[in-house]
């Protein structure tokens, strides 16, 4: 059985790819900075999942995740980059530092735990990284330069990776969420809500269970010939 690290699995759509994979039998390494939910998780998921808190602003961190990932199963086989945080603001309003959070949990961790993870896919010439983009990416929405920079980057950061490694038998790729039914959303007033859901084709939101079946399947077999794209999960919302 292969061995999958989930980074944001706290969250809701992580939390949903988190239960996908281990009603697959997987062995699974679930990070996140919410320790109460990631107790939550090793009760709730008895068998083969491994809790390991991780800030991804710090790179001693990353360090440990690596080592105790390694520890608890071997290498990483399947690697998904969900972790993410926003700290919305008008640009010219957005403080330095909301600006560097920002880029560092979303894109430059990014970077630093895939090169860890990934000299084990290389020598086992197999693997699977899927990372986590956002349909804002597309659409530039207002007050969100820094988080809209980050999943940008990070799909070109998919693009090139993929191109590189592709003869290693590793797959890169990116899922882009539109507007998911969250408990993010819980703070959104109806008539906002309202203009969104009017905006895609479909109909209505996404559910986290959609994002999460569209990562497991850029992690299979069966997506062997997918690579360096970015699969667009939005009810059409970008077409």
């Amino acid at each position: 059985m292969k061995n999958v690290l989930i980074t944001g699995a706290t969250g809701g759509i992580g939390s949903s790819i988190l239960k996908l994979f281990y009603d697959n039998k997987y062995n699974i390494c679930a990070t996140g900075t919410n320790i109460d939910k990631l107790n939550e998780i090793e009760v709730n998921f008895k068998r083969k999942v491994k809790c390991i808190p991780c800030n991804f602003n710090d790179d001693l961190q990353i360090d440990s995740l690596v080592k105790q990932s390694i520890e608890y199963y071997g290498s990483t086989d399947i690697l998904i980059n969900n972790a993410g945080i926003t700290r919305d603001n008008l640009f010219l309003r957005m403080k330095d530092e909301d600006w560097n959070d920002v880029i560092n949990v979303n894109l430059t961790s990014n970077f630093k735990l895939t090169k860890q993870i990934l000299k084990g896919m290389i020598k086992s010439r197999w693997g699977r990284i899927i990372n986590i983009s956002s349909d804002a990416a597309k659409i530039g929405n207002a007050g969100q330069v820094n988080y809209v920079a980050s999943k940008s980057a990070i799909e070109g950061l998919t693009r090139t990776l993929a191109n590189e490694v592709a003869s290693r038998g590793i797959t890169v790729n990116c899922v882009s969420p539109g507007f998911v039914d969250t408990e993010i959303l819980e703070t959104v007033d109806e008539k906002t809500l309202q203009n969104m859901v009017e905006r895609i084709p479909l109909g209505r939101m996404g559910r986290i269970d959609e994002i999460a079946s569209a990562v497991y399947f850029l992690s299979s077999e069966e997506s062997a010939y997918i690579t360096g794209q970015v699969l667009h999960v939005n009810g059409g919302l970008t077409m």
